[in-house]
């Protein structure tokens, strides 16, 4: 039994030896020996608020072709004056044929300014399309100027 005994004692020491001995260090990313170090800065990102507006499908959509052309014709019209304006940063159509249309992302001062900019879209004031107002935030030059 001593046979066995002494070798646990040996190793057992052994063990004890090596964890006391042992001083961990803490591992490096690669990442930062690849990516560029992050600055730190202590001064709180500027945001800036828009507004999204969600063009849905309206309640008219039985307007004749000829009709539907016009209406389509001034719709781009609108967008092409509101973005000369600086008003709207963004517009497009959503790929599907579903409930959701089209959106539009607006630079303006108050929702009130929005609804009104919008309401003279001949394909609001049609009924081909109805809209909702959402405020958006985003940091200031983030994304938009």
């Amino acid at each position: 039994m001593a046979s066995k005994v002494i070798p646990a004692l040996l190793l057992l020491g052994f063990l004890v030896i090596v964890m006391l001995s042992f001083h961990p260090t803490p591992l490096q990313s690669v990442a930062g020996r690849i990516l560029p170090p992050k600055v730190k800065s202590s001064a709180t990102p500027e945001l800036k608020r828009y507004w999204v507006v969600l063009l849905k499908k309206g309640p008219v959509n039985n307007q004749d072709s000829a009709l539907t052309t016009k209406i389509q014709r001034g719709h781009m019209d609108i967008i092409n004056q509101l973005v000369a304006a600086g008003k709207l940063v963004v517009a497009g159509p959503f790929e599907n044929d579903e409930t959701l249309r089209g959106i539009f992302i607006m630079d303006c001062k108050d929702s009130l300014e929005v609804v009104s900019l919008v309401d003279k879209d001949p394909a609001v004031a049609s009924g081909r399309l109805a809209f909702e107002v959402k405020p958006w935030w985003t940091v200031k030059n983030c994304v938009f100027k």
